[in-house]
């Protein structure tokens, strides 16, 4: 991480598949063009594209060749790159650090954390810096609920002896998470990502989604590991960091797309044209070297969704990552409720058929063909996951410490009556 704010490029590192040091891939370039529109150039090293253990950052957007990319998209910033950024959450904790609110694109990627999502590092310098050895423990969750709590409530942190210790909080600049607060922590078992509760939740998040994650895993979802630390009162979930392995040398990293990345999009709702799950799954039989096994999965990942009233399934809360040369599914991550007024029509982030994102039976079937799937055994998937949410959604989430209150508050968002609704009915609703 730098401090140094105002640069136009920096260098892009990369850990190898196999190895835990980084290595320069090449040279990131931002700036305005003369009518003042940001753009982004990306050209990889030579002595990278000389490696014979190199692989592309993106396959599809920035392959291994000696073309200067450019692009006018996301502010100029490149998917690939733009993923490796801190998110909502981890530009608020960047802000907080430099003093500066709204900082530039590149900004952003040369202030956040090594212990980024994916593969990725930036720095102002031709070397890579060694890898970042020291995270925060799981004994420190109290320390980093504080300053949590600090940054929430707008409280400045900077100042007296709490200063060195935002830099603990930088430890959060993943993909994976969202807006909510969080931080990594590292125990005997490997990387974990902790997130928190905030004071103006309706339910416990921490015991819910850590509920769902179960619950996904029960309907045939390959969903991340989590568990649940309580620390001094407050619920913590730590979610396994799936892009991180612990080895001898030091932590392997997967590259991590979002599908953001696979969709080329962007997150504002203006571009929700291409948030569609059947883009995705035709996206990743373009890069996954098991694309019917993934779409298979994505299948169950939309179904599941509906079936939870999940309206945050947004394109950032899937990825493909890639442990070697191959890329494949990501294991399911974000999976949270929501309640919903309305019992006739909610609707997923994503389109999952021909009536939209409606998070219908008969929609998600309407388009099953492009997951690999005939109509009768899309039909035995949603029947067979449906039966699973409305027997042990309840079971689960109070096995997982969810209390009869938040059970009884959530228990609006599962398997919703329009769910079953016939589309001509759901056409009128």
């Amino acid at each position: 991480m730098t401090s140094e704010i105002g640069a136009t490029e920096c260098y892009v590192y990369i850990t190898l598949p196999g190895a835990s040091t980084f290595v320069t891939a090449g040279r990131f370039v931002h700036e305005r063009n003369r009518s003042g529109v940001p753009i982004g150039r990306f050209v990889y090293g030579r002595s990278y594209l000389a490696n014979p253990d190199a692989v592309p950052i993106d396959p599809i957007d920035l392959k291994l060749t000696s073309t200067t990319y450019h692009t006018t998209a996301l502010k100029g910033l490149f998917g690939a790159l733009r993923d490796a950024g801190p998110d909502y959450w981890g530009r608020r904790v960047v802000e907080k650090h430099v003093g500066i609110p709204q900082l530039s694109e590149i900004d952003y990627l040369l202030n956040g954390p090594d212990d980024r999502a994916g593969a990725l590092g930036f720095g102002l310098g031709p070397e890579p810096p060694a890898p970042e050895k020291n995270f925060n423990k799981t004994l420190d969750l109290e320390e980093l609920i504080a300053l949590a709590d600090a940054i929430i409530s707008g409280e400045r942190v900077l100042d007296g002896p709490e200063a060195g210790q935002i830099e603990d909080l930088m430890l959060i600049g993943t993909s994976m998470g969202g807006a909510r607060p969080k931080a990594v922590v590292e125990d005997s078992d490997g990387l974990w990502l902790a997130k928190f509760n905030r004071g103006d939740d309706k339910w416990n998040h921490a015991r819910v989604e850590h509920a769902m994650l179960q619950l996904a895993g029960a309907c045939g979802v390959h969903a991340a590991q989590s568990r649940i630390e309580n620390v001094a009162g407050r619920d913590v979930l730590l979610v396994k960091r799936f892009d991180r392995e612990n080895a001898d040398h030091g932590y392997l990293r997967a590259r991590m797309m979002s599908g953001l990345t696979m969709l080329r999009t962007e997150d504002t709702h203006q571009h929700r044209d291409r948030w569609s799950y059947l883009l995705l799954a035709e996206e990743l039989r373009r890069i996954s070297a098991q694309p019917r096994d993934d779409a298979a999965e994505l299948f169950r990942r939309m179904v599941f969704n509906a079936l939870i009233s999940n309206s945050d399934d947004h394109p950032r809360n899937h990825a493909a990552i890639a442990r070697d040369a191959d890329w494949k599914l990501s294991p399911a991550y974000d999976l949270t409720p929501s309640i919903p007024v309305s019992l006739e029509r909610r609707d997923l982030a994503m389109t999952c058929g021909d009536m939209g994102g409606y998070a219908n039976a008969k929609n998600m079937l309407s388009q099953c063909a492009r997951f690999h799937h005939n109509a009768e055994e899309a039909a035995a998937i949603i029947d067979a996951m449906e039966g699973q949410v409305k027997a042990r959604w309840y079971e689960v989430s109070r096995r997982a410490g969810v209390s009869e209150a938040d059970c009884e508050t959530i228990s609006g968002a599962f398997a919703y009556p329009g769910f079953r609704l016939a589309l001509e009915n759901a056409a009128q609703a």
